[in-house]
C-alpha cells in the first residue's frame, strides 16, 4: 500500500493515548471516523495493530514494531518538508557565540550548503544567550555552560578539561596536573555573573566549604593581569588557555574537576534544516 502519513499519524496518537476516544479528542475528529481510519491502515498493512479491550486499545506485537518505524517516518517527513521550504525560501540564520568559541568554519560551510541564505554571527555574553534566543535575535548559540536555559534545547557538542592558570614562576607551575586540594586556600578571580562565578571558582567546594574570596574581574584583560601580578589564580577551559596570550602565565590541568561543556542552544522545539546542519558541522568527528 502507498503510505498515507495522515493514517500513520492517527496510529501514533492512538498508541500514545491507548484509547481511541482520547485520541479522537486530541486529534479533534469524531471517534467513529478515527476507528475507521485505523481499520483502513490495518487492512492496508495486512496485520492487526491493536487489541481492543474494554479498557482501551493495546498495541499488538505487530503494532509495537510498527510504532517505532511510524515515528521515524513522521520525523523524516517533517525534515523533508522543512528542507524543501528552506530551499524555496532560505531566509536568514543568525548564529550567536560566546567567548572565543570557534564558529567561522561552520558559517562558511553553511554558506556553501545554502548559497541563497543569509548567515551571519553575533557575539554574546553568557547572560545574553537565553534572552537573545527567546527574543529571536539569534536562531542558535554556540556557548559554554553554565547559563540560564529555561525554554531552550541544549545539544552537547564537546567538552574541554579545565586548567588552572597561574604565573609562570608559581609553585605549581611545571606540574603535569594538579587537584583542587593543591589550591584549596588560594583565591580565584571572581565573576560578576553568579552562575559563572560559582562554576569557575568551584563555590561551594565539594565538601560544602565556601571558596576563598578573590578579586573581581570584569574583562579578560583584568583577569589575566590579576593572575600575572599574583593577586589570584583562575580556572579556564583547556581550549582557551590564557598562557597562549601572555608569556608570563602558564596553565596546568586540574585532574579532579569535571570538564567544561560546550553546547548548541536553540529555542525549545525548533525545527530548522540549517540549524540541523550547523549542529552536524560543529560536532567533532
Amino acid at each position: 500500500m502507498d503510505v498515507d502519513l495522515r493514517l500513520v499519524r492517527y496510529f501514533t496518537v492512538v498508541a500514545e493515548h491507548g484509547n481511541v476516544h482520547r485520541a479522537a479528542t486530541a486529534l479533534r475528529i469524531a471517534q467513529p471516523s478515527l476507528s475507521r481510519q485505523i481499520q483502513r491502515l490495518e487492512a492496508g498493512l495486512g496485520v492487526r495493530l491493536f487489541d481492543r479491550t474494554n479498557r482501551g486499545s493495546r498495541l499488538t506485537a505487530a503494532g509495537e514494531a510498527y510504532l517505532a518505524e511510524a515515528r521515524g517516518l513522521l520525523r523524516a517527513a517533517e525534515r523533508a518538508r522543512n528542507r524543501a521550504r528552506a530551499a524555496a525560501d532560505p531566509g536568514t540564520l543568525v548564529i550567536g557565540y560566546t567567548g572565543n568559541l570557534p564558529v567561522t568554519a561552520a558559517v562558511r560551510e553553511l554558506r556553501l550548503r545554502y548559497p541563497r541564505a543569509t548567515v551571519h554571527t553575533r557575539h554574546l555574553l553568557c547572560a545574553d544567550v537565553r534572552p537573545a534566543l527567546l527574543d529571536r535575535r539569534v536562531g542558535a548559540v554556540l556557548a559554554r555552560l553554565p547559563f540560564p536555559s529555561a525554554g531552550l534545547d541544549l545539544g552537547v557538542l564537546y567538552e574541554h578539561p579545565r586548567v588552572l592558570v597561574m604565573p609562570a614562576d608559581h609553585r605549581l607551575a611545571g606540574r603535569d596536573a594538579v587537584t583542587l586540594a593543591d589550591f584549596a586556600d588560594v583565591p580565584l578571580v571572581r565573576y560578576a555573573d553568579p552562575a559563572l562565578d560559582a562554576y569557575w571558582r568551584v563555590d561551594p567546594r565539594p565538601d560544602g566549604a565556601p571558596a576563598p574570596d578573590g578579586p573581581l574581574a570584569l574583562t579578560v584583560e583584568d583577569k589575566l593581569e590579576l593572575v600575572a601580578t599574583g593577586d589570584a589564580l583562575t580556572l579556564a577551559p583547556a581550549d582557551e588557555r590564557p598562557d597562549t596570550l601572555r608569556s608570563d602565565l602558564t596553565a596546568v590541568p586540574v585532574r579532579d574537576l569535571p570538564p567544561s561543556t560546550v553546547v548548541l542552544a536553540t529555542r525549545a522545539g525548533t525545527t530548522d534544516p540549517m540549524i540541523d546542519d550547523l549542529r552536524t558541522v560543529l560536532t567533532p568527528r
